[in-house]
């Protein structure tokens, strides 16, 4: 079969012009691919049909020459060549796993030839070895009749050529014999490579820790040596018996990109053993087993049967704001609404063009008062009125002074911007009351109304941690909203923040700078802290450092700032769960009266979590710059284990008891320097929540 399809090879080239006839020509031919074909390729009319049928011919012709490309730079060990093909175009584009004539894959030349910068490369863009080689066997003779037919091929083109006068041909002929002896050179080096090579060493670091109460993972490092072959797929299997005897189960991994594997299914409180081993073209490697060598499905609740803080909380909320709207509904005040659809959609192309209209009751200056301030922006541009004025409305022209407490019900308040009709409608019911507390709120409700309507857009954002105040008497709520749509707004400006800056004229003194002119100078810190604030952190057990500060009317979380919506933290490892044997053995140290308690046996979950915590301390102290000999008092919470969604939690240091929370005036040791901020407690809960 192999001869049959050299020597269609032979005709095929024959009846077209020749191939590359050195590594060098073949260089040339894939380096000038992308630019020869790309501009013939947009050329074509797009209305025409028989244009197309051009098009996708030529799409093809391209597809085809980028994946001879592929197999050129993969033979000629061009590493820079693979990469940029790889990112260039998809697997499917590439035919990255369809072998050539010769039934070889892109990622057979590069093992057997050793390249293992190039493998990798081939293996993480998901290529496979070819699947004729279904075992040594095999492959040996599919080398060997490589190698002989090669050699007969250039053995038949040197005697052609001494025999032949010089003429074309033999200078065709000259060509041809070059190109196959470069090709049997190389199919001698893959022999070689495979005659050479050896099953790989076992996998090194193959660590066994528990997931959840139904799985165990398994994490694992490359073997220290492949014995001159690319590793290609790892194997894990897994028993309740140490000799593997019965074997419950195995997994073959061939993504590499990542080494690891969580197996579950499995039965809580049942002793799973793993172990993991190698696989290269000359086979399976010896298996190693894990450390610690079995692992018990568990979680940290089933140490007292404690239920999850949350379960039920978020249907119990819904349901009373349900009852509440019930009760509701058949008031006078919401007789004018009836008629009104529920949900009134407004696209933001349409609804942005309200910031121009004549019409508009957005402020230019302010007096003396409270006032609501929206915040849109999209990249490094910042959505304007007509008039270059950040949006502004009015609150109330006579408030002075903001309580925080009316400020932190507004945050609350930004929670829920589709239910701000509703809310004001019912605070309307109460004004006969008349309390101050009340009439600001309504006043803050209203104009939320009013920016919703001027803008048509009912989601303003997040509102910002701290309002913005000047000597004059003005304070600025303000909300923070990002643009993320690509869409092109009719009749609306974009503005560049940095030439907002810049051409503002500012009517206050440097000494006494406005509200709005202290906003646009600090507008940049707000945009990244709405950023960061939006961040998530990746999966994993994390550790945390609680401290508070309390003022006259509220307390206060360290946070950092490039993070604010977590407390200062330190990753502990990439698995979040807690076993029950590490939960147990946390209370154990948390009962104990000695600052350090015993270390646990070594080879256990237990001992890894006790040196991870070693690990995760030191680099937290150092980050909150607190000196680890003023730490011995420090202590973990040991109430529970605080959960994220299932995929972050947090085992929480504190510092003693008197120092958790610092009061007015207190001399505060455990705070460090820089690069952290206090938020409100209550917007930390928000940030959090988000």
């Amino acid at each position: 079969k192999m001869t049959q399809q050299m020597r269609d090879l032979q005709l095929a080239q024959a009846r077209k012009p020749p191939g590359p006839s050195s590594p060098n020509a073949a260089k040339r031919l894939y380096r000038n691919l992308s630019g020869k074909f790309r501009v013939n390729y947009t050329s074509f009319d797009e209305g025409s049909l028989a244009g197309r049928g051009e098009k996708e011919k030529l799409r093809k012709s391209y597809l085809f020459q980028s994946n001879a490309a592929l197999f050129e730079a993969v033979e000629l060990q061009d590493l820079d060549r693979v990469q940029e093909l790889l990112k260039q175009y998809s697997p499917e584009e590439l035919d990255l796993n369809t072998p050539n004539s010769e039934g070889l894959l892109p990622l057979d030349i590069a093992i057997m030839t050793n390249n293992a910068p190039i493998a990798r490369a081939l293996l993480q863009a998901g290529g496979k070895e070819s699947p004729h080689f279904v075992s040594l066997e095999s492959r040996s003779l599919h080398l060997s009749t490589l190698v002989r037919e090669a050699e007969q091929r250039v053995n038949e083109l040197t005697a052609q050529v001494v025999n032949e006068a010089p003429n074309t041909d033999c200078s065709e002929k000259e060509k041809q014999l070059k190109a196959w002896e470069w090709r049997y050179r190389l199919y001698k080096r893959m022999k070689a490579g495979f005659e050479h090579a050896r099953v790989p060493d076992a996998p090194t670091n193959v660590h066994l820790s528990v997931a959840s109460s139904s799985s165990v993972q398994v994490t694992f490092w490359e073997p220290l040596s492949v014995n001159s072959a690319v590793v290609t797929k790892y194997k894990v299997e897994w028993s309740c018996s140490p000799t593997f005897s019965p074997r419950l189960g195995e997994a073959v991994i061939d993504k590499l990109k990542n080494l690891h594997f969580t197996i579950r299914g499995l039965v809580s409180g049942t002793a799973y053993y793993v172990q993991v081993s190698a696989y290269n073209m000359k086979g399976w490697g010896p298996p190693q087993a894990s450390v610690p060598p079995f692992a018990i499905p568990s979680n940290w609740r089933e140490y007292d049967g404690r239920a999850p803080r949350r379960r039920g909380q978020a249907e119990a909320l819904d349901h009373l704001l349900g009852q509440v709207k019930t009760v509701h509904q058949h008031c006078v005040c919401h007789e004018p609404c009836k008629n009104q659809p529920q949900s009134r959609k407004h696209s933001v192309s349409k609804s942005l063009k309200h910031l121009f209209h004549p019409g508009s009751k957005f402020l230019k200056t302010l007096k003396r008062g409270l006032y609501l301030t929206a915040i849109f922006y999209k990249d490094d541009n910042i959505l304007v009125t007509h008039e270059d004025q950040i949006p502004v409305v009015e609150i109330d022209d006579t408030y002075s002074c903001l309580l925080m407490q009316d400020f932190l019900w507004f945050t609350k308040v930004s929670c829920m911007w589709d239910e701000i009709l509703w809310l004001r409608q019912c605070v309307t019911v109460s004004q006969s009351s008349c309390s101050c507390i009340l009439q600001t709120r309504f006043k803050m409700l209203l104009a939320s109304l009013q920016m919703q309507g001027l803008l048509g857009i009912q989601d303003l954002g997040q509102v910002f941690f701290e309002p913005v105040k000047d000597k004059q008497g003005n304070i600025l709520i303000v909300t923070l909203k990002e643009v993320k749509t690509n869409q092109t707004f009719e009749s609306v400006r974009w503005v560049p923040i940095c030439k907002l800056q810049t051409s503002r004229k500012s009517v206050s003194s440097p000494e006494e700078p406005t509200a709005l002119d202290t906003l646009l100078i600090s507008i940049q810190d707000k945009l990244a802290y709405h950023q960061r604030s939006s961040h998530a952190l990746s999966p994993g057990l994390y550790l945390g450092y609680l401290k508070l500060c309390s003022a006259v009317d509220q307390i206060r979380v360290l946070v950092p700032e490039r993070l604010p919506n977590i407390l200062c933290h330190v990753k502990i490892r990439s698995n979040p769960n807690i076993s029950r044997e590490e939960w147990e053995w946390l209370q154990k140290m948390a009962s104990v009266e000695e600052p350090i308690p015993a270390e646990p046996e070594a080879e256990t979950s237990q001992n890894h979590l006790f040196q991870e915590l070693q690990v995760a301390i030191k680099e937290l102290m150092t980050l909150v710059n607190i000196p680890l000999q003023e730490a011995k008092d420090f202590r973990l919470y040991s109430q529970e284990v605080l959960d994220f969604g299932g995929q972050v939690s947090f085992l929480l240091l504190l510092p003693p008891s008197d120092d958790v929370c610092t009061a007015p005036g207190q001399n505060n040791p455990y705070t460090p320097r820089s690069g952290f901020l206090t938020l409100p407690l209550q917007i930390f809960e928000l940030g959090e929540e988000r």
